[in-house]
Parts: C-alpha cells; sequence; structure tokens
C-alpha cells in the first residue's frame, strides 16, 4: 500500500486530484513495470515509494503543465512507458503513441497495456527516423531522461504542430540546459513559454514548455550521429 498512500501525499503539491480508480489504476502499472523488471531491465528504482514519486507522480507533473485532454501526445523515448502511461491513465481523453528504439520494450508494453485498460500506440522506431511519417501532427511531443534539451529538442520538435508544444521533463539542471538550448530553440521555430517547478522527492523537477511558433526547417532532425556530435 505504500505505493498508493505516497501518489495520494503528493498529489495535492502538484495540484492534481484523481478519483481511487485512477490512483489504483497508476498503481497497478507501476507493479507492472516493477514485477517485469526481474526479467527485462526497465528501470533501476524499484521500491514502491520511489515508484510512486519518481516514476508515477513525475509523470503527472505534466498534466500541472499542459491540458491534454482531447489532444494528441507522442511520448518519445518512452522506455518503461513514463511519463505517456500515466499521463494516459490520469487524462483518458489524450490520443496516446509511445516511441521507443528498443523493440523487446515496446512488445511489453502492447502485451501489458491493454491488460490495465490502457490504449496506445506503441511504435517501435528511432525518433530521428519514424518523424519522416508524422511529422508536425502532434499537439504535443513529450519526453523524460532521454538527453540533454538541445538534442532532446532536435528529436521532439519535429513531430509538433504549429501552435502545440514541447514538454521537456528536466531535473535540478533544468534552467541551465535552456540556456545551452537557445539556439536550437529558435532554430528549430520554439519558443519558452513557461517552467513550472515541482518539488519531488527533494529535488526540483521541471517540465518546460516550449510552443512551436513556427515550422521545423525540414533539414531536421539529422541523423543521430550527426545531433549528438554537433547539437544546435
Amino acid at each position: 500500500m505504500m505505493m498508493e498512500q505516497t501518489l495520494r501525499q503528493g498529489l495535492p503539491e502538484l495540484g492534481l486530484s484523481l478519483d481511487e480508480q485512477t490512483q489504483a489504476a497508476l498503481c497497478s502499472f507501476g507493479r507492472a513495470v516493477v514485477e517485469q523488471n526481474k526479467v527485462m531491465n526497465l528501470t533501476a528504482i524499484t521500491e514502491p515509494e520511489q515508484v510512486a514519486r519518481l516514476h508515477l507522480l513525475d509523470s503527472l507533473s505534466v498534466l500541472a503543465a499542459a491540458d491534454l485532454s482531447g489532444k494528441t501526445l507522442i511520448d518519445v523515448g518512452c522506455g518503461a512507458g513514463f511519463p505517456g502511461v500515466p499521463l494516459k491513465i490520469a487524462c483518458p481523453g489524450v490520443k496516446l503513441t509511445l516511441l521507443d528504439s528498443l523493440g523487446k520494450r515496446m512488445k511489453w508494453l502492447e502485451t501489458v497495456l491493454p491488460t490495465l485498460g490502457v490504449q496506445a500506440r506503441c511504435i517501435t522506431a528511432r525518433a530521428e527516423e519514424e518523424v519522416s511519417h508524422c511529422r508536425e501532427q502532434y499537439d504535443f511531443a513529450t519526453s523524460r531522461a532521454v538527453a540533454r534539451l538541445p538534442i532532446l529538442l532536435e528529436l521532439t520538435a519535429p513531430y509538433v504542430k504549429v501552435g502545440g508544444a514541447v514538454l521537456a521533463m528536466k531535473g535540478a539542471a533544468a534552467r541551465q540546459e535552456l540556456e545551452e538550448a537557445k539556439r536550437a530553440i529558435s532554430l528549430l521555430g520554439l519558443k519558452l513559454e513557461q517552467i513550472r517547478e515541482f518539488p519531488i522527492d527533494g529535488t526540483s523537477h521541471a517540465v518546460i514548455v516550449l510552443r512551436k511558433v513556427t515550422p521545423t526547417p525540414k533539414q531536421y532532425p539529422r541523423r543521430f550521429a550527426k545531433i549528438k556530435q554537433e547539437p544546435l
């Protein structure tokens, strides 16, 4: 019950209230990740309280920064399904696409999500390649712990339609990374709208909302080797 309790106590700090059924569904997903982690490397965080704080509440912080209801969202480099799956559980009206290059993870998500009553499109592909099929088609792109901000934005911004936003999840270095990403922000057609900071487990977690104001030039994203070697 520690997971439920920690989740329930943490919601008001994010300014969120969720009914008990939704909280139970979130914890069911948290437990499914911990269970699967015994046979597959999904997360280093397996202790119930920490799963509630660092996976579930951290993911839900996005809801305090953006209204996802009725919108399309792509979670780029979704890993074990964070933040995308908790966001879908808490906001069933969002149309969710999960994207990751690791086939085993995506297979597991495709299997487990229907058992939890969660609808999502699961795509196994590299972010910089998949975008050619769905460029500028999403209201929101989100990503957590994938790369430093200049790299992350080149991988996510091309998915977002003008008027939509990239919701970048960052830790204590959020503002420093924003400084680093100034050039990337302007080159990719983005504009900083707000930084929402939340205390989670004693450190600052941030959701950086970057509004898409003009189309991303066609030459982005570049090949990943190039993105890594020469970040914008």
